[in-house]
């Protein structure tokens, strides 16, 4: 079959009253058991999350994305979502916390029924049954009801105990009108163990990865009437506006300003380490991004519009590899969880030295959360890049919440006074926490300076998409072949 262009793909999102509910279950299960039916699936996840995406991918073979209102703006949705579904013949999206759960203060904005009706899609609601019968009914109604924008095509009841519990719950269900789509019965087998930041990503666990979304398909195929969910993805509406593009985005923005020193950074001294690399104008820039099972959180479009600008990337991973790829002239490292592989990092001396030697020279380096803390002098007592003067260790306290920053200082990624919108999420805090020339000025939800800016080197706690913001991903590979 020919599969339609990205904003006519049948699609639903899977939603839930609550976190907790069973929507990752469901969502990647349906994933898994329509691409073994032979269905090219793009899978989707509404809001910043990283991990469940890589479940989404080992599900489907394909790319998994996010589509996040806030930090990209609603706008954007429908294009990003365009864009990924592009060439398949059904999309599944995940949501985020509970249905009408958006970012704090904003009303309804980037929750799933925002990025719902944004989409133009049903909703298929998962609803934890374990403690309930008739009460269901109320629920369901409630959250029906709640927004008569928002479809909720059908419901699927998690964690029903015995046929009895499942007949009690059928029969409360008839009173609402919105048809029982499917019932899963507890299963723990399917369940994926989670540590301080979550699940337990897939690039760490391997075949246990994969056995666990077989089993995640095998459930949901053997209690969802799977074809009346495919017939609800092919009710939703059309899309109005073409899929975004890295290309046609970069082409169609201005050119970045002409990379700059940045505030407070010193040149470096010939006599410390080597001297900056010749400008290599013509010709594509290697950009080196870490991967592996330390290195696991990156958005699909940063990659895409890094190619876009003319970088070649090559993915390396800092648990083996033991110096960048030859010829690298810029690095990308994203988030995870390096407080888990410390010990292997600090013990990988050759990468360490390799980055830190990158670094010093002025090519640019992108930093995100986890890759702050590779940069630091240590981790947990830990011998790390030293590339910043800085102290990491993990803490007790999660931080966790949308950020409206604007950039302090002129880097490698933007100028002084560009506005982006990201996202924090650790368990981490590092010492001190910004340097002389900060990277960001949190706006929102306290005003505070965050950061470091120094030489090339652009680290910071926030997470941001650069999809929101495209001049980024030219201005770094501008600097890849003028540092």
């Amino acid at each position: 079959m020919t599969a339609p262009p990205g904003s006519a793909v049948p699609r639903l999102v899977v939603a839930a009253p609550s976190s907790g509910s069973g929507k990752t279950t469901v969502a990647t299960g349906l994933m898994a058991a329509l691409t073994a039916r032979g269905l090219a699936v793009s899978p989707h996840k509404v809001g910043p999350d990283y991990i469940d995406p890589g479940y989404h991918a080992l599900a489907t073979g394909r790319l998994g994305r996010n589509l996040d209102a806030y930090m990209c703006g609603p706008g954007l949705v429908g294009p990003l979502f365009a864009n990924g579904a592009r060439g398949c013949d059904i999309a599944v999206v995940e949501g985020v916390m509970g249905l009408y759960d958006g970012a704090a203060g904003e009303g309804e904005l980037a929750s799933t029924a925002h990025v719902a009706k944004l989409l133009r899609a049903p909703v298929v609601l998962v609803v934890d049954a374990s403690s309930q019968s008739r009460s269901v009914a109320a629920l369901v109604h409630g959250f029906v009801s709640w927004d008569p924008e928002v479809r909720i095509g059908g419901v699927i009841l998690n964690k029903v105990a015995s046929d009895r519990h499942e007949a009690l719950l059928r029969e409360a269900m008839d009173s609402v009108g919105v048809p029982v789509l499917g019932v899963l019965r507890r299963a723990p087998r399917v369940g994926v163990p989670s540590r301080h930041l979550g699940l337990v990503p897939v690039a760490e666990r391997g075949s246990e990865a994969v056995g666990a979304v077989a089993a995640m398909a095998a459930q949901v195929a053997d209690g969802c009437d799977v074809e009346a969910l495919v017939g609800l993805a092919r009710s939703a509406g059309v899309l109005s506006g073409a899929g975004w593009d890295a290309g046609e985005v970069l082409a169609s923005s201005p050119p970045p300003p002409l990379p700059v020193p940045s505030l407070g950074a010193a040149p470096p001294d010939p006599a410390a380490g080597p001297r900056p690399r010749p400008r290599t104008p013509d010709g594509p820039s290697r950009v080196a991004v870490a991967g592996g099972a330390a290195f696991t959180f990156s958005y699909a479009e940063h990659t895409e519009l890094l190619a876009a600008a003319g970088a070649e990337v090559v993915v390396f991973d800092p648990l083996r590899d033991e110096e960048l790829p030859e010829g690298t002239g810029g690095l990308v490292i994203g988030g995870g969880f390096p407080e888990v592989y410390a010990s292997e990092l600090s013990a990988n001396e050759g990468l360490r030295k390799s980055v830190a030697e990158l670094a010093l020279s002025g090519a640019p380096v992108a930093a995100e959360c986890a890759g702050l803390l590779y940069l630091c002098r240590e981790l947990d007592g830990l011998p790390m890049c030293g590339v910043l003067d800085a102290s990491a260790r993990m803490s007790d306290r999660l931080t966790l919440g949308y950020r409206d920053a604007v950039a302090v200082s002129d880097s490698a990624l933007a100028v002084a006074g560009t506005r982006m919108r990201g996202h924090e999420f650790h368990r981490t805090t590092v010492e001190p926490g910004a340097g002389a020339a900060p990277a960001w000025g949190m706006r929102t939800p306290e005003r505070r300076v965050e950061g470091f800016v120094e030489r090339g080197v652009h680290a910071s706690y926030l997470h941001t998409h650069w999809a929101a913001e495209p001049g980024v991903a030219r201005r770094f590979v501008e600097r890849c072949r003028t540092s």
